[in-house]
């Protein structure tokens, strides 16, 4: 089969790749209908995060099952699944607690073991799924023949269930003020958790213009272009003073955490998802100590989230799909990697 490899930074190749088989009897083998590549890849694009020559790439993605091991009880071949970022048993306690991302035996697709072995990256035909049971989520069998449906449901695979994570962390309720820092594809998807989450006020920041709005079309009511100490004073503004009761977070430079601390209201709470990339974190714990900033978020267990999230998604109530706005083939995704490193493409969809 054909897959995504990274070879060095800024070398990306599809290739031939031995077919995914059932290893455990916990497995299945997924045909990949969809999947995408997301602006986390993007750091050892460009050689910001360590990858071995040859490691396979990319972490969302959805399809249809094509082979269950002996052991998997919820699934058969024929279904329709997506899968989160991280693959997790579904029995351990932090499981148990949807903190899927610390499960003991769980992984990232794409990763390497402790034992060498490399995992199976979601940007190729296909893909082994270890602990099925624990890991997948079935969806209705014909969103397969629709083609704008499947791409909403893609983003339960990360940044849908990524930004609910930061809207949750930041304290989001109804009839809050919120201010997000970061215009990928993310702080949009944060953009619609909070609309969702009843918000009645949401400043975006960011300075692009078709990605700021989709972000009026997500649900913000205003829009702050400027950085820095700019962007703290214009939010300020926009708040009597007060700033935001709940800040989202999804850039993870120093920059951007100083940022959301800066816009956020006393007593208020910053939801954070940015990978943290750069020399610091752009934390003053004493200005969040006397102010009672509460910090919350880190990876999100996107698991825990799909079953809340996918009926919205089924029934129009949320639509991510506008974050996609390029689509290719698997021989395009060089090119994507290109374009989203451009910033010419918000977020790529591949169709294998």
């Amino acid at each position: 089969m054909r897959a995504t490899v990274i070879h060095a930074p800024h070398d990306i190749r599809v290739e031939e790749v031995p077919d995914p088989v059932i290893q455990q009897p916990t497995d299945v083998v997924l045909r990949v209908l969809r999947a995408c590549i997301c602006g986390s890849d993007l750091w050892a694009y460009r050689g910001e995060s360590a990858r071995q020559p040859g490691q396979r790439i990319g972490h969302e993605f959805l399809g249809v099952v094509e082979e269950a091991g002996s052991a998997v009880t919820g699934f058969e071949p024929g279904d329709l699944v997506v899968a989160p970022f991280v693959w997790s048993d579904g029995s351990c306690e932090y499981c148990a607690e949807g903190l899927q991302t610390s499960c003991p035996q769980g992984g990232f697709w794409g990763s390497i073991g402790s034992d060498g072995l490399k995992s199976d990256g979601g940007q190729g035909e296909a893909v082994r799924v270890p602990f099925a049971d624990g890991t997948l989520v079935k969806l209705p069998a014909d969103a397969a023949s629709d083609d704008h449906l499947l791409t909403a449901l893609l983003a339960l695979s990360d940044v849908m269930g990524t930004g609910h994570h930061a809207a949750v962390g930041a304290g989001v309720t109804k009839g809050s003020t919120v201010a997000v820092v970061g215009d990928g594809a993310v702080g949009l998807c944060g953009v619609l958790a909070a609309k969702r989450l009843g918000a009645e006020r949401i400043i975006a920041l960011g300075r692009h213009q078709v990605r700021t709005d989709i972000a009026k079309t997500f649900g913000a009511t205003d829009v702050v272009a400027e950085r820095g100490d700019a962007a703290i004073a214009a939010v300020r503004e926009l708040t009597g003073g007060q700033g935001a009761h709940a800040v989202i977070e999804a850039v993870g430079t120093e920059q951007s955490m100083r940022t959301a601390v800066g816009i956020t209201r006393d007593g208020g709470a910053i939801g954070y998802v940015g990978v943290p990339h750069g020399s610091g974190t752009g934390l003053d714990l004493g200005v969040m100590f006397d102010r009672n900033i509460a910090l919350r978020g880190g990876v999100a267990p996107v698991r825990a989230y799909i079953p809340e999230l996918l009926p919205d998604v089924l029934d129009g109530t949320i639509d991510p799909s506008p974050v996609f706005d390029l689509s290719v083939g698997l021989d395009g995704v060089p090119a994507g990697y290109r374009s989203m490193d451009e910033r010419t493409a918000l977020k790529v969809l591949i169709k294998p």
